[in-house]
């Protein structure tokens, strides 16, 4: 296991009074990794070193500590620029990389789907062709572990012209794979179902919430990022009437734009959704700020018309539990207290999820003539089958939909509800 050395540069007040909270993710992220934090430097100075990004005394210090502490790593809480990253490693002799290129890896450790290993190889590349000069050389002297995951050293030995190739034919598979997710989401746009998407900070408990309305058992890690491909699962409510849930990637401080660019596609399943389950750590000590990251980043991939119903979670972790789950009862209030874990609250969650779902449908029971059984796949796009039942005369129907899409339907109505 490699061991790493954490730096963290503040330039102003407010990153001085982040910091902390800052170098606690980092370590977390460098846990995600696979690495153990033997060290942490912080410096605050007015202006940034365009050569080592920190002072060459802090250099110096972690030199000694690298000495000292047997340090394989050194992991800066911020994005270097070639120059200072090369500058580093020269003068620290160990292999130097950035937050960005740290959660790169995690990403390229956790990516299942041939569409994610894709994402997280065109982030890797995007990331690294400025940073190609001599950094082959560089990879052979410092060895492998964090940072050289994904594409590998031989990649990028390569010149230039084969990797924007490289970059090319991975847009190329992309766009492809792209063009299938997208008629698929024309599909599901054809029928009035339902899709809940879930976001939120990374570790807020997502996968858990996942777990508890789908009654499936998808991995729950404490690691950040423990989930990257996107689920999609049916989830039915008491009457019947039922959504589809995807779970996609937990959210971070920072997150890196070639990360936020090569998952587009992933991201799109965002956009598209009815509704937003935005699940909050409630025990958390930075819970607004972790809020606040999460629906500034929805704001930036262009998600602005979609509900959102703030979801509270790990209300077992507090002790004004009872307090926080008399607050649901505020039916008008678009924010539900929950623990994932217990259980306790899904019922106030679903009972505001079925009112911002179905607040415009209405239910209906038809009873449909054999010989006019065709009509039943006209009714797709307008409503929802909840029953079905045949027999030798007719077609009896139970379906969900929106009053003025059913006129046409009424003559068949056997009980409006």
């Amino acid at each position: 296991m490699e061991k790493a050395i954490l730096v963290n540069l503040a330039t102003n007040p407010q990153e001085k009074n982040e910091a902390d909270d800052s170098m606690e993710e980092l370590e977390l992220l460098t846990k995600a990794a696979g690495a153990i934090v033997v060290a942490k430097v912080f410096q605050s100075r007015p202006r940034i070193s365009p050569k080592y990004f920190i002072g060459e005394g802090k250099v110096e210090e972690i030199i000694q500590l690298k000495e000292a502490k047997a340090a394989d790593i050194i992991i800066f809480d911020h994005n270097l620029t070639p120059i200072q990253q090369r500058s580093l490693e020269e003068k620290i002799q160990t292999k130097v990389i950035d937050r960005t290129q740290l959660i790169l890896d995690i990403f390229a450790q956790r990516a299942r789907s041939s569409e994610g290993k894709l994402q997280v190889e065109l982030a890797q590349l995007t990331y690294l062709l400025p940073r190609l000069t001599g950094k082959g050389r560089a990879l052979s002297r410092l060895g492998g572990g964090i940072g050289t995951r994904g594409p590998g050293e031989k990649k990028l030995e390569e010149d230039r012209r084969r990797i924007q190739k490289r970059i090319t034919k991975i847009n190329r598979e992309i766009a492809h794979l792209q063009e299938r997710r997208s008629l698929q989401r024309k599909a599901r746009k054809k029928s009035p179902i339902p899709v809940v998407s879930l976001v939120g900070y990374t570790s807020a408990g997502k996968s858990t919430l996942f777990n508890r309305l789908t009654l499936e058992s998808t991995l729950v890690s404490p690691n950040l990022f423990a989930t990257l491909d996107p689920l999609l699962r049916r989830v039915s409510f008491a009457d019947g009437a039922y959504f589809f849930l995807s779970d996609t990637v937990g959210f971070i401080k920072k997150l890196p734009l070639e990360l936020i660019t090569s998952f587009r596609a992933t991201l799109e399943e965002i956009e598209e959704a009815t509704c937003l389950l935005h699940v909050i750590d409630l025990s958390s000590a930075r819970v607004e700020d972790q809020a606040e990251t999460v629906e500034k980043t929805l704001v930036e991939i262009g998600v602005n018309d979609v509900p959102i119903l703030r979801v509270y979670n790990k209300i077992d972790l507090l002790p004004q539990r009872q307090e926080l789950l008399s607050l649901n009862e505020k039916t008008e209030d678009r924010s539900v207290y929950i623990s994932a874990l217990t259980g306790e609250g899904i019922g106030s969650l679903m009972a505001k999820l079925r009112s911002i779902l179905f607040r415009k449908m209405r239910s209906y029971r038809l009873k449909i003539p054999r010989e006019n059984a065709s009509l039943i796949s006209s009714l797709l796009p307008w409503a929802i089958i909840i029953e079905k039942m045949e027999t030798d005369s007719h077609v009896a129907l139970k379906v969900i939909a929106e009053p003025e899409a059913m006129k046409p339907f009424l003559v068949y109505s056997d009980k409006g509800e």
